[in-house]
């Protein structure tokens, strides 16, 4: 194919990347922003919600390949939001959400999911079969002698389920900023964001909010992994490239900052399927890397990020 289609590919594939990243790394931006807890076991979440996916098609699958993939849909984030809140309450409360120790901790349940996960699932990849995969070729126009004409370059194409990925996303960020900025649910999210000995005053029962919180952020996560695992495979080793991206998009569209991690999704995603296209995905992870470093030194505080007094 020449450039035009290829640049048309690299987009879509980039904005399936970044439609799925946007979705877990929101959830890590949630946790850090009203708990101001660092997460890093949110990978292993993402690879939960993966696994469960499998196990949940597997057995429902045998009707119908959607029922499997619906029940899913349902059954894996809602899980895995309850393992995260029985997490909070029995790790994080204990140790006072307190910085250092909530990083270690995290460590911690990031190895015992990870180990677990292998001693029950195992070791091999394994697909889950998509509700709907209809292929869809893309037109592309060039110039000829007669002017303008449509063709289809032979592997310019998608599926259908590839774009109701990037369309099931944005319904999801839809409805989570619509919690944040338009519910009472959300509302006192913010205010314990804001002053946590306040809210306590207020009569606001921040550990809850904070039990809830968590479990939302790792629901997310494991909704991003069902909606991927049809076009990956569930593997229990899948959690390190979602964690790694979600640190890098949420350190720089802001710390806590819900619109600047989706736009540094956006932006994430996109590069990552140009360069990995054109060039190598070793180096879009190089590049991303780098502009982490280079938002840390020149704007600390991410693009949309508030500068601490």
């Amino acid at each position: 194919m020449e450039f035009g289609p290829n640049l048309i590919l690299a987009i879509l594939e980039g904005s399936i990347t970044a439609a799925v990243l946007a979705l877990t790394a929101v959830g890590l931006s949630l946790v850090f922003g009203v708990m101001r807890v660092v997460n890093v076991a949110h990978g292993e979440f993402f690879m939960l919600g993966a696994v469960l996916a499998w196990w949940v098609a597997h057995l429902l699958g045998a009707v119908h390949p959607a029922v499997g993939f619906v029940a899913a849909l349902v059954v894996a984030p809602v899980l895995v939001g309850l393992i995260a809140v029985v997490t909070d309450i029995t790790v994080l409360k204990r140790v006072n959400y307190d910085p250092e120790r909530t990083i270690v901790a995290t460590i911690g349940i990031l190895y015992i999911i990870q180990q677990v996960t292998l001693m029950t699932y195992g070791p091999e990849a394994r697909p889950v079969v998509p509700p709907f995969n209809t292929r869809l070729a893309l037109p592309w126009v060039e110039s000829g002698e007669n002017g303008l004409q449509l063709y289809w370059p032979w592997g310019l194409g998608t599926t259908t389920y590839k774009l109701a990925v990037i369309g099931a996303a944005a319904l999801v960020l839809a409805g989570v900023w619509l919690l944040m900025a338009r519910s009472r649910l959300g509302l006192v999210m913010r205010a314990t964001q804001l002053d946590r000995e306040m809210a306590l005053a207020f009569g606001i029962p921040v550990e809850r909010v904070y039990a809830m919180v968590f479990g939302i952020g790792a629901g997310l996560a494991a909704l991003a992994a069902v909606l991927v695992v049809p076009i990956q495979q569930a593997h229990y080793l899948m959690g390190g490239d979602p964690l790694l991206l979600s640190f890098i998009v949420v350190i720089i569209g802001g710390l806590g900052s819900l619109p600047g991690t989706v736009l540094a999704a956006v932006l994430i995603g996109l590069s990552d399927g140009i360069i990995s296209v054109f060039f190598s995905p070793t180096l879009a992870k190089i590049l991303a890397t780098l502009l982490v470093a280079l938002v840390l030194v020149f704007r600390p505080q991410g693009l949309f990020g508030v500068r601490q007094a």
